[in-house]
């Protein structure tokens, strides 16, 4: 017996090892959640100054950045109300504090926000709600011209909110007007809806959409009739963002239950008490199925072990339902601490490795950026230091239009004080290369750029691009290589490689 025990401690300690000797992904997502909604990451309050919510907002970059994210998911229409001047809908009270109030001095908080983000290098997901039009209707800031005073005809009062009512064909044509129109004006690289569709349900409460079923149901049942609308609308925006731009993607980001295993063969071993399909009508393996959706990234906001909704049993459950479409794990910074499981400092740093382990899911989402606030269990140290040591490009999605940059080339290297000054070049003409990836490999190493270890940086493209490499040290030997990347992370060929020779104690850099 006791043989036994020592022989599975000894196991359990090899594997470790092989695990933490493996390659990190040179591709992954990682995401964070940047959450308007009542302000709860971004701006901290109402009424900020313009500055104030500029500098807020570089400081959030700037510190997720640090924690190796490399895109954000922002929320710019929280509740039928804009933080961008709209055509159509009302400046966000959680802007100014009064609904229809524009920033002062006048900015464009979106466009601020895809440029900073650009310019590190990220991605900008925009998140809007489709059907949330008044987050509390006793309390709400609500402008003269929001669409539910000028169309009060296509809303639902439910649990002290007012929402579209999805089963009204002008109501999804209204939301895909709103949403292309950013998709058209906007440089942005995502469109995200999170898992609110129809409501969660309330106790004891019926969403009231009788008129409209009875109006437009036909012969379906309520039910199938609801997933419909969503279908629709889904179906809608899919069509539309691509005819805009074929390379913006659209992703949701559901509840991370579909059906539980006791309504559908399909479905997890867990007990949900609400799921996608069965309460909020949102039949998200549908989208996957028929390709109307390029990603989805369920909301695993549970431990593993839960004893109702396992985190393990849904992430092998997600791994499989992809359908050839890319799977992010939602994991729930702002858990920590919450309970005896999460109190453990190593859970979300153990979630990200185990679902890195499956070759179908391609990275995580966060939530939410205010959660990381003063490191708490060192979660910002386990990333930084851990998991996201080192950086990592964006997975490719091979459906998605491919523009492939030429390599770019070396033309200098200098000895500087405190490091290597290198200059290098490109013949793009086509406006293709976005960034470059810089590679440093030691004496007598093979070159592998499918090692992320050996990426130096990952800099944007520029008329006149340079490094320092601060971690240079004089009189060693080193290769560097470099490649260009695209706006969606398609990597060109290798460039020729930068070569040092120590030659009668002077550094010689060869171009090859």
């Amino acid at each position: 017996m006791l043989k036994q025990f020592i022989a599975g401690i000894v196991l359990s300690i090899i594997l470790i090892q092989q695990a933490w000797a493996q390659l990190p992904p040179k591709r992954e997502l990682r995401a964070v959640w940047i959450a308007t909604v009542e302000n709860i990451d971004w701006p901290s309050r109402r009424g900020l100054s313009t500055e104030q919510q500029k500098q807020e907002f570089i400081t959030i970059l700037d510190q997720q950045q640090r924690n190796g994210m490399n895109a954000v998911v922002v929320q710019v229409r929280p509740a039928t109300d804009a933080f961008y001047p709209s055509p159509y809908e009302p400046w966000s009270e959680y802007l100014t504090g009064v609904q229809g109030q524009a920033p002062n001095p006048y900015y464009d908080p979106l466009q601020f926000m895809i440029e900073e983000t650009h310019k590190r290098g990220m991605e900008f997901h925009a998140w809007f709600n489709p059907y949330r039009a008044v987050f509390n209707a006793s309390r709400s800031s609500i402008a003269a011209n929001h669409i539910t005073r000028l169309k009060p005809q296509w809303f639902l009062t439910y649990d002290n909110k007012k929402y579209f009512d999805p089963g009204i064909p002008e109501v999804r044509e209204y939301v895909t007007m709103v949403i292309r129109d950013v998709v058209k004006r906007y440089d942005i690289d995502a469109v995200h809806f999170d898992d609110y569709f129809y409501p969660y349900r309330a106790p004891g409460k019926e969403f009231p959409d009788n008129a409209s079923y009875r109006l437009y149901g036909g012969n379906m049942m309520k039910d199938d009739w609801r997933r419909a609308n969503v279908d629709a609308i889904i179906k809608l925006l899919s069509v539309a963002i691509k005819a805009e731009k074929p390379w913006v993607k659209f992703g949701i980001s559901p509840f991370g239950v579909w059906r539980n295993k006791d309504k559908d063969a399909e479905g997890s071993y867990t007990k949900g008490g609400q799921t996608n399909y069965d309460d909020l009508y949102a039949d998200i393996l549908k989208w996957l199925k028929m390709g109307w959706i390029d990603y989805v990234a369920p909301q695993l906001y549970w431990e593993r072990g839960h004893r109702l909704v396992d985190y393990e049993i849904l992430l092998n459950w997600w791994s499989q339902h992809g359908y050839g479409r890319q799977v992010y794990i939602g994991h729930g910074v702002y858990r920590i601490g919450s309970n005896a499981a999460w109190k453990n400092p190593g859970e979300i740093p153990a979630q990200i490795e185990e679902a890195r382990t499956l070759s179908t899911i391609q990275g995580s989402i966060f939530y939410s950026a205010a959660s990381f606030r003063g490191n708490p269990l060192g979660i910002e140290t386990a990333l930084r230091n851990g998991v996201y040591k080192y950086p990592a490009l964006r997975p490719v999605m091979s459906w998605l239009p491919k523009e492939t940059p030429e390599a770019p080339y070396f033309i200098d290297a200098f000895e500087r004080p405190g490091g290597l000054e290198i200059h290098w070049t490109d013949d793009d003409t086509s406006g293709h290369t976005k960034q470059y990836v810089l590679y440093r490999f030691e004496q007598n190493e093979a070159i592998n750029v499918s090692d992320p270890t050996k990426i130096l940086s990952i800099l944007q493209q520029s008329s006149d691009p340079e490094y320092k490499d601060v971690t240079y040290v004089k009189g060693k030997t080193y290769t560097y290589v470099l490649t260009a990347l695209d706006r969606l992370q398609n990597e060109s060929h290798v460039s020729e490689p930068l070569r040092m020779q120590i030659k009668n104690g002077k550094t010689l850099f060869l171009f090859e």
